[in-house]
């Protein structure tokens, strides 16, 4: 707040800040906790070439340098999560009963077809067929980030789920509040 005029005034900088993800994913961690992993958010539409290579959206290049881990979606897509969480998730994973059916199956899932993946220096990832051949993945893709994790859409079923979603925001909206995330 402007104390001479009493109007808002926003910080040209502060703005810049919000616009990498680095930074958003250091700030976002000092309230999630030091492990929290980088955020990752927006749409961008890509080509797969004939090998099946992605390239990575230019903004989480640095942040998936290290490598990923691609694996099957609960829904019809590709999850790619950076080597942090995806070994936070194997921990949480690892602390299931696996005397519980549907732990062991889970794991199955999440697992048996995952592939690690270290970017090369164009940006790009290969997506091994049997991962492209589940999310029905061929030329286009949609890559969209999700908190914690891309995902990798075949662009006709992201765009069914998308407009679903639109229909049921206000559904959505109060069972989120109901949770008490919103």
């Amino acid at each position: 707040m402007n104390s001479e005029s009493g109007k808002s005034t926003t910080n040209p900088s502060s703005l810049r800040r919000i616009g990498s993800p680095q930074q958003l994913s250091r700030e976002m961690g000092s309230r999630w906790g030091p492990d929290a992993g980088p955020l990752f958010f927006s749409r961008f539409e890509h080509t797969l070439d004939d090998e099946g290579h992605l390239i990575i959206p230019a903004k989480y290049r640095a942040i998936l340098a290290t490598g990923v881990v691609i694996t099957r979606g609960i829904d019809p897509c590709l999850c790619v999560y950076p080597l942090v969480r995806w070994e936070q998730l194997a921990e949480n994973m690892h602390q299931l009963p696996m005397t519980r059916k549907d732990a062991r199956r889970f794991a199955l899932f999440m697992f048996a077809e995952a592939a690690d993946c270290i970017p090369d220096k164009e940006g790009r990832m290969l997506i091994p067929p049997a991962l492209r051949a589940y999310a029905n993945l061929d030329h286009e893709v949609i890559t969209i980030g999700v908190n914690d994790h891309l995902e990798i859409w075949n662009p006709d079923a992201y765009r069914q789920l998308n407009s679903r979603l639109e229909q049921d925001a206000d559904s959505l909206a109060e069972k989120l509040y109901e949770l008490g995330i919103l």
